[in-house]
């Protein structure tokens, strides 16, 4: 915890790395779907050093109490009151529009059929050539990029084995059902990745 809000020490530490990627492919995007908001501290960061983007968080719902926590004390302007989403339910979607989204962190702990709600769903609310950056750590033709991530793929499969390190030659087949290109793939710290994929005027799979 931090003060009496929820704190996460891997937020504080990959905020700036990120923000750098973002301020370049979100420059000229005005509003921002943020899936997975967590603590909400990347939310009220991204808000205050993009201040030319309306930055909607969202989470589920055991998560959205912290993250208004962050949201009610950081009072700025572009950031409002979290959403409920849940990526499998249609209904929990908003409607937009959006022109970017971004997600830290939730493909290796959402489930394969909750990657490809995620993809599906971005894929029907995001304005054509938007973007969607993707946040965390991911294999490529079936090999980790580290022992570590290696490691860390065994320990989420053995508590959960619907979840997983995600293998970017998959999210490729997953993001195009949705539109979605790959555009750019951007090396991070510790091991991580941002994954920029672009919604591609009307091509649907």
């Amino acid at each position: 915890m931090h003060g009496n809000k929820p704190f996460a020490a891997a937020s504080e530490e990959n905020k700036a790395p990120i923000l750098a990627i973002l301020e370049r492919h979100f420059a000229v995007a005005s509003r921002v779907l943020e899936i997975g908001g967590g603590t909400g501290q990347h939310a009220v960061f991204f808000a205050a050093q993009l201040p030319h983007l309306h930055w909607q968080c969202s989470d589920r719902a055991e998560n959205l109490a912290g993250i208004r926590q962050w949201i009610a004390e950081a009072a700025l302007p572009n950031l409002p009151p979290p959403l409920q989403l849940n990526v499998t339910r249609d209904q929990d979607w908003p409607t937009g529009p959006f022109d970017a989204v971004f997600s830290a962190n939730t493909a290796h702990i959402m489930s394969l059929p909750e990657v490809e709600a995620m993809f599906l769903g971005i894929g029907r609310m995001l304005q054509s050539n938007g973007c969607f950056a993707l946040y965390g750590p991911f294999s490529r033709d079936g090999r980790h990029n580290s022992p570590s991530n290696a490691m860390f793929d065994q320990h989420l499969r053995a508590r959960d084995p619907a979840s997983g390190v995600r293998d970017i030659r998959d999210l490729v087949g997953i993001a195009a059902a949705a539109g979605l290109e790959l555009e750019e793939d951007c090396t991070m710290p510790v091991n991580n990745r941002i994954l920029i994929w672009r919604r591609c005027g009307d091509k649907r799979a």
